[in-house]
């Protein structure tokens, strides 16, 4: 279970961009959260992938307060996690190759061994071709380095996906295409999702449930 209440955070104190917001993901479950440009919903997407400490409220996830954030999250939980975020060109390293960016969580977690065999597994489910596995981000599209982000969100087998509009700035082939990779990934391990975005049709068809933004606040909507 994945577990945020009576979160309030953001970037300034004085004014939090999300206030007293509670939500519950089981495992195996996807859920999407609908809301307007603005309203926080990132932010809170941010909080659940332990990306950004709340100013209150509390974090469980598989039955364990989060007591850290960052690289200070235990490494099990923080790895327990996968994040694709709207804007590919802006979570990757432009001198990164897309083998080097896919790769980069196993060499920063000790597991270098285990490259050339995901590598191979996460190229064609998310729809990469062995030559632009060469390419750096500028030498690609954003569909294509949004790809890579993916496979790179996967590549520690993460039991929680958090996708914040992943699919917002790609034409409809490509999002359909990583919309399925990441079934297909959630069929093989049983993950559970939590998908950010404003297309309500979108959300709809993908996730079980579906909330909408207003109803997050001060409730906890999974109970």
């Amino acid at each position: 279970m994945l577990e945020l209440h009576d979160i309030t955070a953001g970037y300034d104190r004085g004014t939090p961009v999300v206030r007293n917001a509670s939500l519950s993901l089981a495992a195996g479950e996807s859920l999407g959260l609908l809301g307007p440009s603005g309203c926080g919903k990132s932010t809170l997407a941010r909080v659940a992938a332990l990306l950004h400490r709340p100013d209150t409220g509390t974090v469980t996830l598989d039955g364990e307060p989060v007591q850290g954030w960052r690289y200070s999250a235990p490494r099990l939980q923080r790895t327990a996690l996968g994040v694709v975020f709207q804007q590919p060109r802006l979570s990757a390293d432009p001198r990164l190759r897309l083998t080097d960016l896919i790769a980069e969580p196993l060499r920063a977690t000790g597991r270098r061994d285990e490259i050339p065999q995901r590598l191979s597994d996460l190229a064609p489910a998310v729809g990469l071709t062995p030559d632009l596995l060469d390419r750096r981000p500028h030498e690609v599209s954003d569909g294509q380095l949004q790809r890579a982000c993916l496979a790179r969100a996967l590549v520690l087998r993460p039991r929680w996906l958090i996708c914040d509009e992943m699919t917002a700035m790609l034409d409809a082939s490509t999002a359909a295409a990583l919309v399925a990779a990441v079934e297909e990934y959630r069929a093989a391990t049983g993950a559970g999702l939590l998908t950010v975005g404003h297309d309500h049709r979108l959300l709809d068809r993908w996730c079980d449930r579906t909330v909408h933004w207003d109803d997050l606040i001060a409730a906890d909507v999974g109970a």
